[in-house]
């Protein structure tokens, strides 16, 4: 059995892991009775920790807000990750969180031991930030932990949708999981008015609360949901798409194609497939040779008969420019 202060510890970080545990799960979790529980979570609420506690067959602990933040509790490398995290966060497109991140990051040097603080330091004074452009779509910070609140608590999500022409849609959805690249934040959920799985972009969505009710969460639109979206953003959302295969590694391809440029899929030890997607076959024709790799087309047909007008344009380009 854990010793009291260790114990308090542990039922704090199980607190702060879940949305809420039952009497028993706790108690089971800790190696102890159930009034242990109840002694522990008054300690826990002497302390400053808001713990709400509901009655009943259905109720159980929760750790709420409350009127200032208590004390997170981190191990070393989760102290570091979150320090990482914040350095890093200027650059991935949320909007505001530049100045919050470095707020948030001096106070966690502030309490952080030496030892993980020279870690920390060695990573702000040899760390050069290449920040996103001017223009460049942001999120605000707020819905994105709005849209993660509704996809943790299994409650329906009700918001404006801007679609890329600047129409906006009312949304009800089943929220199932946020996925960011490097560059945007997308949700996937169940839209219960198409009765059917779909992709936002996150920067393009506005709340209107109030949500709810509570769903039972469905099972997901594939496994890998980082491949789905890839697959629904650079190649499902546009009218012309293509397979060509790529005369390099997986690995070396990766590098010059992002998971928003397309979907890649190794073929042997020299090459792998490409499918993508652009507004039209002469767009496709400059999206693949900007990759920088040597290719040819599998599908569709006609995108070879767009890339050879577009090399006899280009011949006649330069011939042109040779006899000037």
């Amino acid at each position: 059995m854990l010793e009291t202060s260790a114990r308090l510890l542990r039922l704090l970080s199980l607190l702060q892991a879940h949305r809420e545990w039952s009497g028993p799960d706790l108690a089971e979790r800790l190696g102890v009775t159930p009034r242990t529980v109840r002694r522990d979570v008054d300690r826990l609420r002497e302390l400053g920790y808001p713990v709400n506690a509901s009655p009943g067959t259905g109720g159980g602990y929760q750790l709420g807000a409350g009127a200032e933040l208590p004390p997170l509790l981190l191990d070393d490398e989760e102290a570091v990750a979150v320090a990482v995290g914040l350095r890093t966060a200027a650059g991935q497109g949320i909007e505001g969180i530049g100045e919050t991140s470095v707020r948030a990051l001096a106070k966690l040097e502030q309490v952080l031991p030496n030892r993980l603080r020279r870690r920390v330091g060695a990573l702000n004074a040899f760390t050069v930030p290449m920040l996103r452009g001017p223009g460049a779509a942001t999120v605000d910070a707020s819905v994105l932990t709005e849209l993660a609140n509704a996809c943790r608590d299994s409650e329906r999500l009700r918001f404006e949708y801007r679609d890329h022409g600047g129409s906006s849609t009312r949304r009800t959805v089943e929220p199932h999981r946020l996925v960011c690249t490097e560059r945007r934040w997308y949700l996937v959920a169940w839209d219960l008015d198409r009765s059917d799985w779909r992709t936002f972009r996150a920067d393009r969505i506005t709340p209107t609360p109030p949500h709810g009710p509570r769903f039972v969460p469905r099972d997901p639109p594939a496994e890998d949901l980082a491949a789905y979206v890839s697959k629904g953003v650079s190649t499902g959302a546009y009218a012309a798409t293509a397979v060509v295969r790529l005369l390099a590694p997986l690995e070396e391809a990766r590098q010059a194609v992002s998971p928003s440029d397309g979907v890649l899929e190794a073929v042997d030890e020299h090459s792998c497939l490409l499918r993508t997607g652009a507004a039209s076959l002469d767009e496709l024709v400059i999206h693949i040779m900007l990759r920088g790799i040597d290719f040819e087309v599998v599908e569709p047909p006609e995108l070879t008969e767009r890339i050879r007008w577009a090399r006899d344009l280009l011949a006649r380009s330069l011939d042109r420019g040779a006899r000037a």
